[in-house]
């Protein structure tokens, strides 16, 4: 009889159940690593456009795997189907999960059906990164435009996602927009879902 009396403590990991862990993560460790990840791509790239790529295949890989997570934790597996919950998704509960509360904003583009914007005043990714002049309008938001894509990807609402500054009148910094642009597919699907 293998396994009587085997106590909770002895499980092997893929035993265990998956619960929720540490929500948190400290500031500084978090810090650290990023700004390792960027000055490690920074080195084995040769242009501000080539290193915003680097940064968002990183960030693909954590959209992916976030979403896998959440959706197992939050939504019992279950994925979102339509354009605007997966968007609220991302906006609320992917976001509160990475960055400890809900994104500043989600708006619908208004020159182009198909766009949408998730802005955030302070974007943690640019809050502890200064940029030199030579580097010019290097956005470490890339990593957070990366993560969304591969939320969105692994979801099926296949969008070019990007990251952008916007100035704001009587701030110091500029804030954040991720600029969503879906796919075609994604437009027709949801107008057959009507």
């Amino acid at each position: 009889m293998i396994g009587v009396g085997r106590s909770k403590q002895n499980l092997n990991v893929v035993d265990r159940p998956l619960g929720k862990g540490k929500t948190e993560v400290s500031l500084s460790a978090f810090a650290f690593l990023f700004s390792e990840l960027v000055q490690y791509n920074q080195t084995r790239v040769d242009n501000i456009a080539e290193l915003e790529r680097r940064l968002e295949d990183a960030g693909y890989a954590v959209g992916i795997r976030m979403l896998e997570l959440l959706c197992h934790r939050e939504k019992g597996n279950r994925r979102e189907t339509r354009l605007l919950n997966i968007l609220s998704f991302v906006h609320s509960t992917v976001w509160k999960s990475l960055f400890g509360k809900v994104a500043d904003s989600l708006e619908k583009g208004t020159e182009h059906e198909d766009e949408y914007m998730i802005s955030e005043k302070e974007l943690l990714v640019n809050r502890y990164i200064s940029v030199p002049k030579d580097m010019g309008a290097f956005n470490c938001g890339a990593f957070v435009a990366g993560v969304v894509k591969g939320v969105l990807d692994g979801a099926g609402f296949p969008a070019r996602v990007t990251a952008h500054f916007v100035a704001v009148e009587g701030q110091p910094r500029p804030r954040t927009t991720i600029l969503i642009k879906f796919s075609e597919e994604v437009l027709q699907r949801e107008a057959r879902l009507g």
